[in-house]
Order: C-alpha cells, then structure tokens, then sequence
C-alpha cells in the first residue's frame, strides 16, 4: 500500500516529468530534433508529405502531430500534406486481418508514401513490430526515416536516419516529452515553410 499521500505523489511525477523536459536540452539531442525538422521541411518544401505512425499513445501522437500540420500550429501558411496511418480504423483492421498486425502500417506506407517522402515513426520502446516493419518499407521505397522514441531507442534507433531518442526510460514521462518535442518540431518546420 502507497505510504506517500496523493499531493506527494503530485509533485513527485511534476518534479519528474520537469527533470525530464530539462534532460531534452542534451546536445545529441537537441541536434537530432532540429535536424528531423530539416529533413521534414525539406520534404515539404519540394512538394513530398509525411507519413506518421505508432501504437496507442504514439498513434494519438502521430494524428496530433499531422493535425498540426495540416491545419496550422502558430502561424499562418499553407496547409502541409501529412497523414496519421493510425487513423484509418477500416484500413487497420482490414490490414490487421489479412496481412496480420505487424503490416498494419508498411502496407500503407506501399500506397501512400514514395522517394521524397518523410516516414515519422514513434515508438516509446523502439521495439513496436508493426513500426519497425513500416520504416523497412520506407526505407525500400526512398523515404527519409524519422524515429520518435525513449532513451533506450530500441531497435528503431539504428533503423532510421535520424532518431530523436528522449531522455526517459518511463513510459508516461516519454510520452510527455514525445508531445514537447513534436511541439518543437512543428514550430520549427512551419517557421521554415512559412
């Protein structure tokens, strides 16, 4: 049984989740947002778009993610093509039934995404099947490779061309600086298309 009361708990988690955002500051890491950002920015500015994918929260990332750029995040500019694979529940499912779940997004990085593309790919483990099994089929195709992950970067560290691995081993505090760094990432490239 907790002996701590749900104030300590409170500001235990805040004092975490504070020490977390401090740790993006980290050089390697700093470096690895803004050079995702160049890539993305670059992709769109040549008329390419960005396919985003991951399980549970990093699906909710993913959709967060292409909405921002698709609608607009602190500027006015042009809508930027991005598409959140999570999405499409018929797609998914149907995929899911008939390939099996690790092909839920390579299937759809086959249809949709091609040489100039950007694939950001979000994992809290670096480990997901189905995400590992879409950034193969990105890099088959030509596509620029982004992973979003926590600080052991799993096996998505070495899969990609850029790996943003944030400096948490905790899920919930991974996930936190998962959305600070998409923020990040979104201000930057609507700053270089703007």
């Amino acid at each position: 049984m907790p002996t701590e009361t749900a104030t300590e708990l409170a500001e235990q988690r805040i004092r975490e989740s504070a020490a977390a955002v401090e740790g993006l500051l980290q050089p390697a890491c700093v470096a690895a947002v803004t050079a995702a950002a160049d890539r993305v920015a670059a992709c769109l500015r040549d008329g390419g778009k960005v396919l985003l994918f991951g399980n549970g929260g990093s699906a909710a990332d993913a959709t967060h993610i292409a909405a921002e750029l698709v609608g607009r995040f602190m500027l006015e500019r042009r809508a930027l093509p991005a598409l959140s694979l999570s999405d499409n529940a018929s797609a998914v499912t149907a995929i899911a039934n008939d390939y099996g779940y690790e092909h839920v997004f390579a299937r759809q990085v086959t249809a949709l995404g091609g040489p100039g593309d950007v694939a950001l790919a979000i994992s809290t483990s670096g480990r997901s099947p189905n995400v590992l099994t879409a950034v193969e089929s990105a890099r088959s195709l030509g596509l620029t490779t982004i992973g979003l992950t926590g600080a052991d970067g799993g096996a998505l560290r070495h899969a990609v061309d850029v790996c943003i691995e944030v400096p948490s081993d905790a899920t919930p505090r991974i996930q936190e600086l998962h959305t600070v760094v998409a923020h990040i990432l979104c201000e930057l490239i609507e700053r270089e298309i703007a």
